[in-house]
C-alpha cells in the first residue's frame, strides 16, 4: 500500500458500498463459478480440471494418476478454493449414473446411486475419456484464447474447442445470483443430426430439430411421458419441463399373484433414499395399496413393489406410487447459458446449436490458420534445404573456410537467416541423396496442403462442409453402440388414472351374515359351516352373501327405500356385528327385506304386497345418504314385500290365496321409481311372494332341505294381471318360494 495511502478513510453511503460489493460478487458467481459457457457445456471448475489433466497427459491410453495429484494441479495453478469442492466436481464427471458421457474415467471408489460417497481423493484415480478429448482437439493449435491465471504464472483457455456437442450432451445445472440454469442431458447422436441438419438448412425450424433429437436422454433411463406439444415449447423458448417416470414392468406368478419391478429410476434420484421414503409412506398407511418394498439391485436396478391383494390393478397402484413418490419428476429445463460475449441469457435450442456451430467454426479456422503458419515455416525451410542440395560443395566450402559462414550462406543462396539457421543446424547424415527425394516429396506435400488450407479460409461453404463431416464422425463415434445407445424411452402422456376410493380399499373376498333380527357382520373368505355362526339368543341366520371390500351392496327395506353400504364398512370380528339401522336409517333392524351386491347390468324385480311392481336398473338403486332412496313408492298401510333378481325371462307370482301365475318377464315395465304396474289380481288378500326364472330350466321351490323343481307350468302360464290358479301340490303352506 502507497504512503500516501495508509491509514486513510474514505466516507461512503453504506447502500452505495454494499451495492457495488454485491454487484461484484454476483458478476463473479455468475460468470466464473455456475453457468456454463454455451460453446463447450462447461464452468470454469470443469474446464480448469480437464486442462490440467490434460498437461498432465492424462490421455485415455496413459496410465491413471491419483485424483489428490490431480486437483492438488488445479488448485494450486488455475482454481483457488476448497480441495473438496474441486474433488466433489471431479467425482461427477466420472459417474456414468450422473453425467451422460462420462469426461473423466475414474479408478476405485466414486460413489453409486444410492448416494454413498466416494473414496477419498488419495486412493482414487482418474484419467480422461475419448469425450473429453474431443473436448481438447485443437487446443495446442492456437484453436481459442488464453489468460492468465489468478497468479499471472500459468495460462488457461477461456473456452475449450469443443468437438463434443457437451452442453446438451451432458446437460448443467447451477444456481448462480438472481438466475440459474437447468439442462437435461441428450443423446449424443441426436444432437449431432439435428446440429447436421441445420448446418444444411439455417432456416430450420425448431420442430424440424426436434424431429431428430425428439428430447433428453438420462443416464439412468425411465421414461419420459411430457406431452409433445409442451415439449417443442420448452425448446422453442429455452423454459419448460419433462416429466420423467420410472420403468417399470409386472411379474407373474402362480395362482394370480403378481410384483411390480422396477428397473430404471428417474434420473438424480437417490436409489437408497426412494426406498426409505416409500417405506415411511408405508408405515404412515399412505399408500394402501402398496403391502411390501424390496430392493434386489445388484449391478442394475431392481426395485421391487408387492401389493397388498392381487386383486389391485397394477396400473392403479403405479399410479398412486407415481403421485406419491420420486419414482415420477420433473426435471425443469431452463436454458441459460453464457454467450460467445459472456454475456447470459436463456436460449432456445435452435439457438443453443447455432453458437455451437459458430464456435465450432471459429475453431476451424484459428486451427487451418496456425496450420497454414506452421506450414509456411516449414516450407521457408525446405526451400532453403533444396537450394543447397544444388551445390552441397559450395556450401560445405564455405562452413569449412568462413569464420562467420551464415551470413555468407545467406548471401551466396539467397537465403534467409531462418533458412541459414536451419542449414547450419542439419545433421552430416542429411546430407545423402535419398534425403533430398524425401524433402522434395514434403515440399510438395505441404504445398498441396497449404493450397487447401487457404481454399478452406477463402471458402465459407467449404468450411461448413468440413463441419458438417465432423459432425457425421462425431455421431457415429459417440452415438452408436453400447454408449450412444438411448436410454430414456419416449412416451406419449399417459392416460388419466382414476384412483377412486374404492381402488384405496383392499380387495378381499368376505361374507356378510345377516340374521333374522336384522345384525349385520363380515367373515374373511367364506363360510365353511353356518351352523359354527353364532348369534344373540332368539336370533339365527337369515342370508349369507359372498362378495369383496370393494364391493357396494343393497340393503332393501320394507318401506320400498334402498339404502348403499360399502362392503368394506362391515363389522367384523367375533363378536354379533352391529344392528343394520346403525349404518341405515331404519326404523327397525327386522325392515330388511333383502340384501345383495350391486352389480353393473343387473336388474331387480321390486313388488309390493298389495301386487304392484316394476324392474329396476341396480344404478337406480344406488343412494347417496344414510337416508336411502325411496324407489317403490307405497299405499298408505302397504310395504315392499319382493326385492329379487331380474335374472331370467319369466315371472312367477304368489298370492297369499295360494294362487300361482306365469307371465313372461317383459311385460313388467322398467322404472327407476313408481309404484308400478298390477302383477297378480287378488279378490281378498295380496302378494305373497314373486320369482324371476328361466322357464326352460322350470320353477323351484324350497321343501324343507330339499329343492322341487316343476317344468311344465303350462296350467299356471297367463298374462300380467290375472288370477292365476292354485298353486301345485306340496307347495310350502309358507307361501314363499324358499
Amino acid at each position: 500500500m502507497p504512503d500516501d495511502l495508509a491509514g486513510k478513510i474514505e466516507d461512503a453511503p453504506l447502500a452505495d458500498a454494499l451495492s457495488e460489493r454485491y454487484l461484484a460478487y454476483a458478476l463473479s458467481t455468475i460468470m466464473s463459478r455456475s453457468l456454463p459457457d454455451v460453446r463447450d457445456g462447461l464452468k470454469p471448475v470443469h474446464r480448469r480440471l480437464i486442462y490440467a489433466m490434460h498437461l498432465l497427459k492424462l490421455d485415455p491410453a496413459a496410465g491413471f494418476k491419483k485424483c489428490a495429484r490431480v486437483v492438488g494441479d488445479v488448485i494450486g495453478k488455475f482454481h483457488p478454493h476448497g480441495d473438496v469442492a474441486v474433488y466433489d466436481a471431479l467425482v461427477r464427471l466420472a459417474q456414468d449414473f450422473a453425467v451422460r458421457y462420462p469426461l473423466v474415467e475414474g479408478q476405485g471408489n466414486f460413489g453409486n446411486i444410492d448416494g454413498d460417497n466416494p473414496a477419498a481423493m488419495r486412493y482414487t484415480e482418474a484419467r480422461l475419456t475419448e469425450v473429453a478429448r474431443a473436448l481438447l482437439a485443437g487446443i495446442d493449435d492456437d484453436a481459442v484464447d488464453f489468460r492468465a491465471t489468478y497468479d499471472g504464472e500459468e495460462q488457461e483457455p477461456l473456452v475449450l474447442p469443443g468437438g463434443f456437442p457437451n452442453l446438451l450432451a451432458n446437460g448443467a445445472a447451477g444456481i448462480a445470483v438472481g438466475m440459474a440454469t437447468s439442462i437435461p442431458p441428450h443423446n449424443v447422436g441426436e444432437v449431432c443430426a439435428a446440429a447436421a441438419a441445420l448446418v444444411r438448412n439455417p432456416q430450420a425450424t425448431t420442430a424440424d430439430l426436434l424431429a431428430r433429437m425428439p428430447g433428453p436422454d438420462f443416464p439412468t433411463g425411465g421414461v419420459l411421458v411430457e406431452d409433445a406439444a409442451a415439449i417443442a415449447q420448452a425448446y422453442e423458448t429455452g423454459r419448460g419441463g419433462f416429466r420423467l417416470r420410472a420403468k417399470w414392468e409386472v411379474e407373474r406368478g402362480r395362482h394370480g399373484t403378481w410384483l411390480i419391478v422396477v428397473t430404471e429410476i428417474p434420473y438424480q434420484v437417490q436409489k437408497s433414499r426412494l426406498i426409505e421414503q416409500i417405506a415411511e409412506l408405508l408405515e404412515a398407511k399412505k399408500l394402501p395399496l402398496l403391502g411390501d418394498v424390496r430392493d434386489e439391485s445388484t449391478d442394475t436396478v431392481r426395485l421391487v413393489l408387492e401389493p397388498k391383494t392381487r386383486g389391485v390393478e397394477p396400473d392403479v397402484l403405479m399410479e398412486t406410487v407415481f403421485r406419491a413418490t420420486q419414482l415420477e419428476t420433473r426435471f425443469p429445463l431452463n436454458m441459460n447459458v453464457l454467450g460467445a460475449d459472456r454475456t447470459p441469457r436463456v436460449m432456445g435450442l435452435r439457438e443453443v446449436l447455432r453458437h455451437w456451430l459458430d464456435h465450432r467454426e471459429q475453431v476451424l479456422i484459428r486451427r487451418a490458420r496456425h496450420r497454414l503458419g506452421a506450414i509456411e515455416r516449414r516450407l521457408e525451410v525446405l526451400t532453403g534445404f533444396l537450394a543447397v542440395f544444388l551445390n552441397l560443395d559450395e556450401l560445405i566450402r564455405l562452413i569449412r573456410t568462413e569464420d562467420e559462414p551464415k551470413p555468407a550462406i545467406m548471401a551466396a543462396f539467397s537465403l534467409s537467416d531462418v533458412q541459414a539457421e536451419a542449414i547450419l543446424n542439419m545433421r552430416l547424415r542429411s546430407l545423402r541423396r535419398l534425403e533430398e527425394m524425401e524433402l522434395r516429396r514434403e515440399h510438395k506435400a505441404l504445398t498441396r496442403e497449404a493450397r487447401d488450407l487457404q481454399t478452406l479460409l477463402g471458402d465459407e461453404g467449404r468450411r461448413w462442409e468440413r463441419i458438417l463431416l465432423e459432425l457425421e464422425e462425431t455421431g457415429r463415434k459417440f452415438g452408436t453402440g453400447a454408449l450412444g445407445t438411448r436410454r430414456t424411452r419416449l412416451a406419449a402422456a399417459p392416460p388419466a388414472v382414476a384412483v377412486t376410493q374404492d381402488a384405496l380399499v383392499e380387495r378381499e373376498a368376505i361374507t356378510a351374515i345377516l340374521s333374522e333380527k336384522g345384525w349385520v357382520r363380515a367373515a374373511r373368505g367364506s363360510v365353511a359351516d353356518p351352523t359354527d355362526l353364532k348369534f344373540k339368543e332368539g336370533d339365527r341366520l337369515r342370508l349369507l352373501l359372498a362378495c369383496e371390500t370393494t364391493d357396494l351392496l343393497c340393503l332393501f327395506a320394507t318401506n320400498g327405500r334402498a339404502y348403499s353400504l360399502r362392503a368394506a364398512d362391515l363389522p367384523r370380528g367375533r363378536g354379533d356385528g352391529q344392528p343394520v339401522r346403525l349404518l341405515a336409517e331404519l326404523a327397525n333392524e327386522d325392515d330388511v327385506l333383502a340384501l345383495f351386491v350391486l352389480r353393473d347390468g343387473a336388474r331387480c324385480l321390486l313388488a309390493s304386497a298389495g301386487g304392484r311392481g316394476f324392474v329396476v336398473k341396480s344404478g337406480d338403486l344406488v343412494a347417496e345418504k344414510r337416508t336411502g332412496k325411496q324407489v317403490l313408492n307405497l299405499r298408505p298401510g302397504e310395504e315392499a314385500r319382493v326385492c329379487v333378481p331380474a335374472d331370467g325371462d319369466h315371472v312367477a307370482v304368489l298370492g297369499e290365496n295360494r294362487r300361482l301365475l306365469v307371465f313372461p318377464l317383459e311385460q313388467v315395465p322398467e322404472l327407476a321409481r313408481g309404484t308400478g304396474v298390477a302383477l297378480q289380481r287378488y279378490r281378498d288378500g295380496g302378494l305373497a311372494d314373486a320369482r324371476v326364472f328361466a322357464l326352460a330350466e322350470g320353477l323351484s321351490w324350497k321343501l324343507g332341505e330339499r329343492t322341487r323343481t316343476e317344468t311344465d307350468l303350462r296350467p299356471w302360464l297367463g298374462e300380467r294381471a290375472e288370477a292365476g290358479r292354485p298353486a301345485p301340490n306340496g307347495f310350502p303352506r309358507s307361501n314363499r318360494f324358499g
